[in-house]
């Protein structure tokens, strides 16, 4: 299960230090349910190949079902092949925050004309969800712009959005 808080933002957080720089490739064979194939490159580090499954988001958006897998070269290259169409590229930093949170941000196409920001937030269950607030780490000028559960704010939606669905 993923339990997540989700909110809309305007580039880097400032004085904070990133702990993890991953460059992303992600592409969606369908949206809803959610079939996602992503490549993450850890900075200094491993590259992982990772096929993702997501069911219906409950009716606040808080939580969904998440299935992850890592998969081999050949099985992402064929995904990528049938897919068919230019993958999301995203740069991700993750922030250690008090409470062993981490305060993730994605710079979303970075240099194309629908470049955005966005910061995800997992937590241990929703009862933590619900109770944490981005004041407690000085953040709520930065995550002022909540959009958990928002229609239109997910990654599959942009997906929709910018490359169109599954053509036949």
């Amino acid at each position: 299960m993923e339990i997540e808080r989700k909110w809309m933002v305007a580039g880097w957080p400032q004085g904070l230090t990133p702990v993890r720089v991953h460059r992303m490739d992600q592409g969606y064979l369908c949206v809803r349910p959610t079939v996602r194939i992503r490549r993450e490159a850890l900075q200094g580090g491993p590259t992982a190949l990772v096929l993702c499954f997501k069911g219906a988001p409950d009716p606040t958006g808080l939580s969904r079902p998440e299935v992850e897998t890592e998969i081999d070269e050949k099985l992402f290259r064929q995904l990528e092949e049938l897919i068919g169409k230019p993958l999301i590229a995203k740069e991700r930093r993750s922030y250690a925050l008090p409470g062993g949170l981490t305060l993730e941000v994605n710079d979303v196409d970075p240099g194309q004309p629908g470049e955005f920001f966005y910061a995800e937030i997992e937590y241990p269950d929703e009862a933590a969800a619900r109770a944490w607030q981005p004041e407690s780490c000085g953040l709520g000028g930065y995550l002022a712009d909540e959009a958990t559960g928002r229609p239109g704010a997910s990654m599959g939606e942009y997906w929709e959005q910018t490359r169109g669905g599954y053509d036949e």
